[in-house]
Order: structure tokens, then sequence, then C-alpha cells
């Protein structure tokens, strides 16, 4: 049982590499991306369907489903998965499936940045713990932006046969795509300080997960059709495309599970200290066997991120020690203090966090 939450962490950053390599192979074979994303949340809509309809959610139904609800699942879907989605894909094939797994990194300091802005995390110049998630914000921010605008030399040069060659223009569209996949990351970083409203109106997160993919299928329906794309575009005529289609669609009701499992589990640090794993096993597939060009500053720029990323996680991890003696009551002990924090403070202070989403789904 010790090791399972390590497996299913490791799988799960497995699942988003494959899903980052495999979709931009896909788009390299015609596959449009907003059309993609109407698919994927499509596929995900039918496969939380049977679970949602359940006998053992029906009263729950009953007591969710209000006006207030039903609109701050579109807003947080129009947000969080619309915007976010296409943000994401379109950037992953202007540049790289290495700089779009290293982009998601940017989101705990992203979410940290914007909390404060808005007033969930109080301003604190004299605590440790803020200092150091305002210096991993302002590194995970230097290192996006040097994968954006650095190139420097190429690096692993080699001989290897690709399957299919991922290779894309480095000049403006690179450059277009990593700002495509900052503004993702923003995105995302914003759905989840939305969560604190969303789910005071809707506690069952299963529910408000079905509510998103649902209204995100219409949203991005609407928005492939504004943006010009063909009958002919929906087509999907390779297997290539299709299986990319299901494999993102039913992970994203996998990744659900297990990711809520885990969090249950070992709490939410623990599964956001696993996603640099997803950029490394990227970068050494794509680049090896597929021949992605990967340069000095992409390397520097990915290092900056995931640096960024555990400064600001180390300082969650101090203001969690100072949680567990002022909140939890003293009879809890050991790992069910540990995980009673995790749970209810996944990134932003307790007074206003306590119903933060754990079950954030990466692109």
């Amino acid at each position: 049982m010790g090791y399972l939450p390590l497996i299913a962490m490791i799988g799960l950053q497995c699942y988003y590499a494959i899903l980052a390599i495999l979709t931009r192979a896909a788009m390299f074979d015609g596959l449009s991306p907003p059309i993609f994303v109407v698919y994927r949340h499509g596929i995900a809509t039918l496969a939380l369907t049977p679970i949602f309809f359940s006998s053992k959610r029906r009263q729950s139904l009953k007591s969710s489903l209000t006006l207030k609800s039903y609109s701050w699942m579109f807003v947080t879907s129009l947000i969080g998965a619309t915007a976010n989605q296409n943000a994401y894909f379109k950037g992953l094939y202007y540049a790289s499936s290495t700089a779009a797994t290293a982009m998601t990194n940017l989101l705990p300091a992203l979410t940290f940045l914007i909390a404060t802005i808005f007033g969930f995390e109080k301003v604190d110049l004299r605590s440790l713990r803020f200092i150091a998630k305002i210096l991993g914000t302002v590194c995970c921010v230097v290192g996006a932006l040097t994968m954006a605008l650095l190139k420097g030399h190429k690096l692993l040069n080699t001989e290897f046969i690709p399957f299919i060659h991922l290779t894309a223009s480095r000049g403006d569209d690179w450059l277009l795509g990593c700002l495509l996949l900052l503004a993702s990351s923003f995105f995302w970083s914003s759905w989840m300080i939305m969560q604190v409203p969303t789910s005071s109106f809707c506690p069952d997160h299963l529910l408000s997960t079905f509510g998103m993919c649902f209204f995100a299928t219409i949203q991005s329906a609407i928005f492939a059709l504004l943006s010009g794309e063909n009958l002919q575009a929906w087509m999907l005529p390779s297997p290539l495309q299709i299986s990319c289609c299901l494999y993102g669609g039913i992970g994203i009701a996998v990744s659900f599970f297990i990711q809520s499992w885990c969090i249950s589990i070992r709490g939410p640090l623990y599964c956001a200290m696993f996603s640099p794993l997803a950029t490394v096993i990227t970068a050494l597939i794509t680049a090896t066997f597929l021949q992605e060009e990967l340069y000095v500053g992409s390397l520097v720029g990915a290092v900056g991120v995931i640096t960024g990323l555990y400064i600001v996680l180390w300082g969650k991890a101090k203001e969690f020690d100072e949680i567990k003696q002022e909140v939890l009551p003293s009879n809890m002990q050991g790992d069910e203090i540990s995980s009673r924090v995790d749970l209810e403070e996944p990134l932003l202070l307790p007074e206003k966090s306590e119903h933060v989403d754990k079950n954030k789904m990466e692109p």
C-alpha cells in the first residue's frame, strides 16, 4: 500500500508525457487543435456519464444542481477547459512537447501570484515562507521567459531514425507557442482560484467535473466553428488521430480518479512534486527518438521553472507546519494530521481555501 501512490503518480506523469507527444504527432498528421479539444471533452463526458448518473449520486444531484452551481460550472469550464486547453494544444503545436510539459510547472507559482493579487494570500515580507514563494514565482517566470526568448546551441544531435519528425520552426512560431502555453498556465491557475466559490456552490467534485466537461464540449465546438474549421477537418482519417482523441478523452476521467485517490492518501503537495517528471520523460523521448529539437535555452528555462516550483512547494510546506499547530484538533496525530492539512490547504490560506479543488486535471 505504501508504494501504490508512488507508482500511481509516476504512471500519471507518464500519461501526461505521452499525451503531449502523441497529440503533437497527431497535429502534424493533420489533427486540428480546436477540434481535438472538442473530441477530448466529448469523450470525457461520455466516460463520466455512467458514474455521474449512478444511483448513489441521485440524491447529490438534487441538492447540488442550482442556478448558481450551473453558472459557476459554465464559467469555470470556459476558463479552465475551453480557453486553457485551446491555448495549451495550439501552443504545443507551435512550440514543442518538452516546452508544453515544462510550462505546466508554472501552475503553483502563478496560482500563488493570482491569489496574492486578489487577497487570498496574506502579504508578509517578514515571513521566510512568503519570501520563498515570491522567489520561486520569480524563478518560474524567468525560466518560462528564457524558454521563449533564448535559443542557444542545439543539444542531442542524434542519429536515430524517427517514427515521426516533430520539429517546428524556432522563429515566430516558437515564441507564439510559448506565449500560448504561458496563457494556458494563467487560465488554469485562474481556474484553481475559482474553485473556492465553485466548491461552495457545488461541493460534489465529480458533478463539477462532469459539468465542466459537458459545458467545455459545447463551448469548444462553438469556438472551433467560429475559428473557421471546415467540415472536413472534423473527420479523423488516420488511426493516430483517433487514438489520440480516445487517449486524451478517457485519460481525463482516469487521471481524475488517480489524482483524487493520491491526494486523499498523501495530499496535493506530494502530487505536485511529481510534475517535473513529465518534462524529463518528454524531453528524453522526443529528443532521442523523435528528433524534436532541444536547445540550451529550453533546457536552462525548464530547469529554472522546475527549481522555482520546488521553492514554492518548500514555502507551502513551511506554511503547512504552522497550520498543523494552529488549526487542527490536538487529538489528531501523525499521518492523519498531515493528510488532513494537505487536503484542506492545497495552495491558499486556510480561511479562504477549504474547498479548493482536490481533483485538478492537467492538460
